[in-house]
């Protein structure tokens, strides 16, 4: 596969600016068809089984908090993983940004503004380090994040021993963070909703319509390719790194502020579940494929099993085992829908309508 041919699907198949008709074919050659029927389906199951509860306002607002706060760490992760790359250090850059601003703010006392900006920084520092590392050395981008993530975490914790003498601190960020960052609307729903829905709004712009998001899916697709047609893959990796790591600060400071205190064990749950989130989304583990859609399902599907479970009154443990289920049948569904639309020709199709 060449780089012109990677990005040229996405194109086609997503932003719509090339097909001129709407057709089943069509649809299944789309990435996140897949996730589609997986969110309609669990939907669809426990609106049944969970009854009136996951149908109420309070229902909804559980998966949907579960939801913004994945889902702003799961584009970027996604946007990593379509460039054929993963991030397993986000759940330690998570914590280390939250206990950064209850440290500075909380512990210290400094303003709220100072612990914020720091926390996001170290996002930011931490995904640039990823990137540069796994550019430079070309060593597998699992190895080189597993390894920050593990860092990360033993320096969050010996430095909150060492500097508070405790692992969990308490913060009080004030009104104006608290209505910006930890606000519950009409006090059920979270505000990390609506900022999630402000990423997927630049970040589906960026990856479907911009230039930059050919640039992604080439990369994916056939790195030594696109690397020759003159796209700037290295600055284009790191870009992506520093955009994970400041997903993932923005969350932990987001939590922070919202139950007013950090603890260094927050966090590593956003490891997996965010790429669970995007593979069922229906982006390839190998890169090149997916959507900002597909990761958008993929998330509500995750959210919706991981709180649904809570309201038919089973035991909990079913919902890993519904995850997993889900997972298996996302990548095995996923490589259909990427062998069909690979094998699609408009060409072919074109002649075909003629004779």
């Amino acid at each position: 596969m060449t780089a012109p041919q990677t990005p040229a699907l996405p194109n086609e198949t997503i932003a719509g600016g090339t097909t001129s008709s709407f057709s089943i074919g069509s649809l299944v050659r789309r990435p996140e068809t897949g996730a589609l029927i997986g969110t309609i389906g669990v939907f669809i199951f426990f609106s049944i089984f969970g009854g009136v509860l996951f149908m109420s306002d309070a229902g909804a607002a559980s998966w949907l908090n579960v939801a913004g706060e994945l889902g702003i760490i799961a584009i970027p992760v996604g946007l990593l993983m379509i460039a054929g790359e993963l991030d397993l250090s986000v759940g330690s850059v998570l914590a280390a940004s939250s206990m950064t601003f209850a440290i500075v703010s909380g512990h210290y006392g400094l303003p709220v503004v100072l612990g914020i900006a720091l926390a996001l920084g170290i996002g930011v520092l931490v995904g640039f380090i990823n990137g540069t590392i796994v550019t430079r050395t070309r060593v597998p981008s699992f190895i080189v994040t597993l390894a920050t993530n593990y860092v990360l975490f033993g320096a969050t914790l010996g430095l909150s021993r060492l500097l508070t003498n405790t692992v969990s601190v308490a913060v009080d960020a004030g009104p104006t963070a608290r209505l910006l960052l930890g606000q519950l609307i009409v006090g059920k729903f979270e505000v990390s909703i609506l900022w999630w829905v402000g990423v997927i709004l630049v970040v589906g712009w960026i990856l479907h319509i911009a230039k930059w998001g050919n640039w992604i899916f080439a990369i994916g697709g056939d790195i030594e390719s696109a690397r020759t047609t003159g796209i700037p893959t290295n600055r284009v990796k790191v870009a992506l790194y520093m955009a994970s790591g400041l997903a993932a600060a923005f969350i932990g400071v987001s939590q922070t502020v919202l139950y007013n205190s950090a603890q260094v064990s927050n966090g590593q749950s956003f490891v997996f579940n965010s790429i669970i989130a995007v593979v069922i989304g229906g982006t390839l583990l190998t890169g090149g494929y997916g959507s900002v859609f597909g990761i958008v399902l993929g998330t509500l599907t995750f959210a919706i099993v991981n709180q649904g479970i809570y309201f038919t009154g089973w035991n909990a443990d079913w919902a890993s085992l519904i995850l997993g289920i889900l997972l298996l049948a996302a990548v095995l569904m996923n490589n259909t829908f990427r062998k069909a639309a690979l094998s699609y020709s408009p060409t072919s199709k074109a002649k075909k309508g003629k004779g």
